[in-house]
């Protein structure tokens, strides 16, 4: 899913709250949280996001719901220095745990083999 950015300087908060579906309290949240998200603030006290900091909230909202990352996960994905590549790590869950359940039940039979 590919959002069009509109081409400006700064954005208000209500309106990257609109851009990445998220209420604003989400976004002053991820604030307190994330480091790499530091909007700047306006002589009315506002804040003000740069195009980059947009980026990162969709970055941030991506992992957090679509790619089911935890907050600590998001965290370390950003600090790896992931900012700027798209979110591509595609995992198959239902497959995948199936394949980690059929090594168990090996390494079960194999236990119970040793009795």
């Amino acid at each position: 899913m590919s959002i069009d950015i509109p081409d400006k300087l700064y954005f208000k908060i209500g309106e990257v709250s609109k851009l990445a579906s998220v209420a604003p309290h989400v976004l002053r949240y991820w604030e307190s949280e994330f480091k790499e998200i530091q909007p700047k603030r306006a002589n009315t006290n506002q804040r003000l996001y740069r195009r980059d900091d947009v980026k990162i909230v969709l970055l941030i909202k991506s992992l957090l719901h679509e790619r089911g990352y935890t907050l600590a996960g998001a965290k370390k994905y950003l600090v790896a220095g992931n900012v700027d590549q798209p979110v591509t790590q595609e995992v198959n869950v239902p497959g995948h745990l199936g394949a980690i359940k059929k090594e168990l039940l090996a390494v079960k039979d194999l236990l119970k083999e040793k009795e």
